[in-house]
Formats: C-alpha cells, structure tokens, sequence
C-alpha cells in the first residue's frame, strides 16, 4: 500500500491501533474536536500522496498515545527526501534502519489485545498533552453520552469504542489533566460496556465495567463507580442482586454535586424493588430519587448524567407505578404526556414504552394506542434489550382492535 518509509509508518501505527481507516479518521477527529479528517484523507497519507501537516500530525500522535515531536520529525526527514528525490545528505543505510527499528519500537508501544486492556494498562503510565485536546476528548465523551438516546447500540458502538482508544492512547500524556481524562475515560469505557450488553455481548460489557471501576479506584472518584454499578445492574440474575448493586452506588454519589446521579440510582433502585414486590422499599426509593432530582444541576455534574433527564425520570415512576399497580399511575402518565408534548417520537423508546404501558393500564386507551404506535416506530428505528422488554409488555396491554399493532410488537420482543 505504502511508497514510502512515513507512509508505512502511518499504515503501521493503524494497524497496530487495530483500526480501520474510517476508524482511525474517527479518533483523530476525536483529538482534534472537528470533524475533517476523513477515510479518504487516510488513504492519502498511507499511500504517500500527501504528508500531513505538523497541526494535523500532532493529533494523529495523540490518537496513536505518541509524542507529537517523533511523528512531526519523521515527517520532517520525509519531506526532506522529497525536495532532494532521494534521502537526506549524510543519512546512510544504518540511518534508514535506526529509524525504522525506532519507529517500530514507538509503534510496539500502542499494540494492545481488547480495549478495555488496554484502558487499564495505560492508567498505569504518564506525559503531557494539550489543554485543547483534553478539552474536546472530555466533550465528545459527555455528547456520546447524549447520543446514546438517539442512536442505535450498533451505530453507537464504534463510536464510542472510536474515542476509548483516543482517550486510552492520550493517558500516558496526560500530565496534569490525567485525572480528568481518566475520569472520561471511565465514563465512555461504562458507555461501550452498556452497548455491548445491548447487543447481547455480556462477558464484554462485564470487562468494560470492570476497568471502569479501576479508572475510578485510580483517582479515587466513587461517582464512576456508581455509573458501572448502575448499568450493571440490569444484567443482574434477581432484582436483589440489581438493588445490592444499586445500595453501593448510591452511596459513591452521597454529598454535594451528585444530585442527577444519585437521582437515576435511587429511581433504579425503586424498580428492582418493585419488580421484587417490595413496596415499601420501592415507593421509598422513589421519594428519595424525585427529591435528589430537585437538585440536579448538569453544570456541575459528571457529564454521564446527562441522559437523566425529567422524560427519564417519568420513565421510571411509571415503571414502578405500572409494575406495583399503584393510582398514581394514571396521574402520573398524564403529566407524562404534558411534558412530552409533540416531542414524543424524540423522547427515547424506553419513555415511550413506559408510558404507553401506563396509559394503556390506567384505561385511556386512546391517548395509549396513539403513544403505543409511536412506541413501535421508535424500536423499529432503534432496537434495544431494553425496548424489546417494554415491547412484550405493550403488547398485552393493547385493546383487541389492535391485533396488528400487538403483533408487530411481539415479533420486535421475540
């Protein structure tokens, strides 16, 4: 492929990273905040069409966890050999072959197994990076995070697995913004464990949490923790295993600037507990996430809680409303739906499906058919676990007059 020795350094660092060309133009754009560089822009540069610029080289660096000087000087003696037509004045064959050995050692540095090993190996290294560069690696982690509600697992899935190697490479430079890093890269390796159980890849999704739990152990940050407890919770065996969970992570978000965390776990603790019968608990639970939620303040908040919004929040009440057969359910979808307004195809499948659940529980079975529907094109354009769950649940639900609507969700549940 390559014509040259830098192109071939370029094709090398790649393909050690195990990434495509697509996915490499990703996490470059990862570093970078922008989204210019492209698959066909890689191709470029390996085929020695074009030799990147010394801006653009020190983000393909930090993509590939390399100092920005060993890449801007490789290019450097490139460009060199170019303007002479052959290699530099005074670089003889043993020069050739030092660099390359060193470009090989330099690139031996980012060849890994899984990307959650190699996660964990870099919290064990340390360097310096560029305050631009953290800034918009922490950016994209908090936007996947939003995403996630609008995407696929699959379409998100090599997303995010895209900017856990950017970040995982950009760890042994980190120097003084290592923490913040690490704490990004904890909140996208919980992310890639949550797609990963979405797709049905739970011995993966158990290996991402597992090394978000060391990025939180590494800087001593509980609330990380608590994220890959709280998503771990819904692959547990029982209910009481998902609350025991559930009861650690609520105490790794205790005090000041934890609100929407310790809002979303105690609302999941209030569903395992109701899906146990425990309704005591469950409705104690839900008082205790409802007023943890009052102040919430994404500003000042990890940025993983961004997803608890006042839609999910409904979400769970209605879970816990609908599976305890509470009276609060009817009033509590009708604020629902107020709140949700005409943007109900947008507001996420897991809402809809709660919601139509309860209205359909609660005997409007008009408002239920009409959110039912916009339920069952909501999974068709983006299938999850936990859609297909609600799926089975609507289904049972919906009147007579809707065989085909009922069937169509008991084939997505199936």
């Amino acid at each position: 492929m390559a014509t040259d020795q830098f192109a071939e350094l370029l094709v090398r660092l790649r393909r050690k990273t195990g990434r495509t060309q697509e996915e490499q133009a990703d996490a470059i754009n990862a570093v970078s905040g922008r989204e210019t560089m492209t698959r066909r822009e890689i191709n470029r540069y390996e085929h020695g069409h074009n030799i990147p610029t010394n801006h653009t080289l020190a983000h393909i660096a930090v993509a590939c966890g390399l100092p920005p000087e060993y890449l801007q000087r490789e290019a450097a003696a490139a460009r060199a050999r170019r303007r002479k037509g052959a290699r530099p004045e005074g670089e003889d064959q043993d020069d050739v072959k030092r660099r390359t050995l060193l470009g090989g050692a330099a690139v031996g540095a980012v060849a890994a197994t899984e990307p959650w090993e190699r996660l964990a190996h870099a919290l064990t290294r340390g360097k310096q990076i560029d305050s631009e560069a953290v800034d918009n690696l922490i950016r994209r982690a908090c936007d996947l995070h939003v995403r996630e509600g609008h995407l696929t697992a699959l379409e998100l899935q090599s997303e995010v697995e895209s900017h856990l190697e950017a970040i995982t490479n950009v760890l042994p430079l980190a120097g003084e913004h290592e923490r913040a890093l690490t704490i990004a890269a904890g909140e996208t390796a919980a992310l890639a464990g949550w797609v990963a159980w979405d797709l049905g890849d739970h011995p993966r999704a158990q290996a991402y949490y597992e090394v978000t739990m060391d990025c939180a152990r590494h800087i001593g940050h509980p609330p990380l923790r608590a994220l890959a407890l709280g998503y771990a919770s819904y692959g547990a065996a029982t209910p009481e295993r998902a609350a025991e969970l559930l009861i650690q992570a609520t105490k790794d978000v205790r005090g000041p600037g934890n609100a929407a965390a310790a809002a979303w776990l105690y609302g999941r603790l209030a569903e395992e507990a109701a899906s146990a019968g425990d309704h005591t608990n469950a409705l104690r639970a839900l008082d205790r996430a409802r007023f943890a939620y009052d102040f919430a303040d994404y500003t000042a908040e990890q940025a993983w809680v961004r997803f608890v919004t006042p839609y999910r929040m409904d979400s769970l009440a209605l879970s816990v409303y609908g599976q305890l057969g509470r009276q609060e359910l009817a009033e509590t979808a009708d604020r629902a739906v107020d709140r949700l307004g005409r943007q109900l195809p947008e507001s996420g499948v897991v809402v809809l499906g709660d919601l139509a659940n309860a209205l359909l529980r609660g005997g409007d079975l008009e408002q239920g058919v009409y959110v039912a529907r916009q339920f069952a094109a909501a999974s068709d354009a983006r299938p999850t676990t936990m859609g297909r769950a609600r799926a089975q649940a609507v289904a049972v639900q919906l009147p007579a007059r809707e065989r085909e609507l009922a069937r169509h969700l008991q084939r997505f549940a199936a």
